[in-house]
């Protein structure tokens, strides 16, 4: 009888981790899209509240690229900030 708290419990988790890959999967696949399709971009600026000029767009799109697609992206390599003007 134990295999009934069991059973839905680990299936609780599995599902959870589950939708976790696949939406972070999902929202990258958008992302790159996103990145080579400036009415997606803008869209989706517009949405945040935010009306993009030509230029606006081009910093936005080269960003992306930068980072690999990712707001976030990748670290910067080496050392971001001068000895006396680092982060604490």
């Amino acid at each position: 009888m134990w295999w009934n708290y069991v059973i839905p419990i680990v299936t609780l988790i599995v599902g959870l981790v589950g939708g976790f890959f696949i939406g972070v999967y999902y929202l990258r696949r958008q992302l790159t899209s996103m990145q080579n399709d400036p009415q997606m971009l803008q869209k989706m600026a517009k949405q945040m509240g935010y009306n993009l000029n030509g230029k606006q767009m081009q910093q936005a799109q080269q960003m992306m690229k930068q980072n690999g697609g990712m707001p976030g992206g990748k670290p910067p390599k080496g050392n971001a900030y001068p000895p006396n003007k680092r982060r604490r």
